[in-house]
């Protein structure tokens, strides 16, 4: 190959260096820099003139020379971490030898930019950690209701928080407990700390025990390099809330006590015992005296939970507090449905009050959800027709058949008299609620009316 065709050639392997995007660096077979490209200099922040005809060692910041080692081995090496140019980036090279007639003539590496893959890694892990951390951010001015049930409670709980002892929220599903977890460690000494909640009836055991815990590295299949700490570890120094404690298994709970008693933890598959400093507030709606007699939750462990409880009382024990709520509810769910309801009506207040809420707050709230969807938009009153039907608590079905024979007929249109009648009778008159309540249209509603001269 002549002079000529040999310089076209090497221009053509620049201009191609030269347009790629990976980092691209060549050594001659001496260890000296003869070629980089743009993508080498954005990487590492060295220019040309600082690397070329140079060492190849000089572009390093932390680890040895790659181009060095495949020079003197003539073997290729792939996937090496290390740390290059005046900023330390972390980058990862991959390196082969130039062969030329059976000698090594030089090396060529390509540098990969990991810096950005760690920080992605980094924020998951974060994004990760937020998902199981819960900043703790309702206060006593959360709690709403003036009744004396919940005034005590409220009490109780700020007593509770002046201490560092355990705490037990026994209460029916959707009463607040949670919201009661919060005040108590905003009103506490380790407002600063962790507030850290787990759903202890959302997780399998085996993960329950783990995400707890902790556990070492190689402790079980899929166990991260170097292992992982647990949410006690996490919470050191602040407050975890176990939420549903009463449906942990025997195994977890003989585990939770050795915390409650040592103040210290063992990760799974380790021995080394761990010193925490948490404040444990739990919660149940489960009867964990009747779990106790049913060998289903330890005795000692109750004792070791239940050193404050805290009865947070249902929704139908303090329904004057119906109208303080709805209101709360109602202006909160302005704000999140872009509405303008400014009151509630005394004949939907009557009727919300008439129920006995089996779902307590959370399906007050619900309830008042649905309502206010249903409203037009320029509507500012929440009013009883815009109630959604809710369960009825005694539907007196008469029997169809009296012990007199009839005509199947007959005996269809007299169940479907009293039906509508009861329909009627339960939603005060209300048609429109009738209606939906029998799972009709209006139309067939009037209809109705009209055959079995119920108008």
């Amino acid at each position: 190959m002549d002079k000529d065709m040999k310089d076209n050639v090497r221009s053509l392997l620049e201009a191609v260096i030269e347009a790629t995007n990976d980092a691209i660096s060549v050594a001659d077979e001496h260890g000296n820099t003869i070629i980089v490209n743009p993508a080498y200099t954005r990487i590492t922040g060295l220019p040309k003139e600082a690397v070329i005809d140079k060492p190849v060692t000089v572009d390093i910041a932390e680890g040895e020379s790659m181009h060095m080692l495949v020079l003197n081995t003539g073997k290729a090496v792939r996937n090496v971490r290390m740390k290059v140019g005046p900023a330390k980036k972390e980058v990862i090279v991959n390196v082969a030898p130039i062969i030329v007639d059976g000698r090594i003539k030089g090396s060529v590496g390509v540098i990969h930019d990991i810096s950005e893959i760690i920080s992605l890694t980094t924020e998951l892990a974060n994004a990760k950690k937020l998902i199981r951390q819960i900043k703790a951010k309702y206060t006593w001015d959360d709690i709403i209701g003036s009744s004396p049930s919940i005034e005590l409670a409220k009490e109780q709980a700020k007593r509770a928080a002046e201490t560092p002892a355990t705490v037990l929220l026994r209460g029916e599903s959707g009463t607040g407990k949670e919201l009661f977890a919060h005040a108590i460690h905003n009103a506490s000494r380790r407002r600063k700390g962790q507030f850290v909640r787990v759903n202890c009836a959302a997780l399998s055991e085996n993960l329950l025990e783990s995400e707890l815990f902790g556990y070492e590295e190689g402790a079980f299949t899929g166990a991260v390099k170097g292992g992982k700490k647990g949410l006690f570890e996490e919470a050191d120094g602040g407050t975890i809330f176990l939420d549903e404690i009463g449906d942990i298994s025997l195994s977890i709970q003989s585990k939770l006590l050795r915390v409650l008693q040592e103040k210290e933890v063992v990760r799974v598959g380790g021995t080394k015992p761990i010193k925490t400093d948490v404040r444990v507030i739990a919660a149940t709606n489960a009867d964990l005296e009747r779990k106790i007699r049913a060998g289903e939750f330890r005795e000692d462990l109750y004792y070791r939970l239940n050193v404050i409880p805290i009865h947070i009382p249902p929704l139908r024990e303090h329904k004057e507090d119906i109208r303080t709520l709805a209101g709360h509810i109602i202006y909160r769910l302005n704000q999140e449905f872009g509405r303008e309801v400014r009151k509630i009506s005394d004949a939907a207040l009557d009727d919300l009050t008439s129920y006995d809420w089996t779902g307590n707050v959370r399906e007050l709230e619900n309830i008042l959800g649905r309502a206010m969807i249903s409203m037009r938009p320029n509507e500012t009153a929440l009013d009883l027709q815009h109630l959604p039907l809710m369960p009825c608590e005694k539907m007196n079905s008469p029997a169809v058949f009296s012990g007199q024979l009839q005509t199947l007929e007959k005996a269809v249109s007299g169940a479907e008299k009293n039906a509508i009648q009861n329909a009627l009778k339960e939603t005060e008159g209300n048609r429109t609620r009738a209606a939906a309540l029998l799972g009709i249209s209006m139309r067939g509603l009037f209809y109705k009316l009209d055959k079995y001269g119920l108008k």
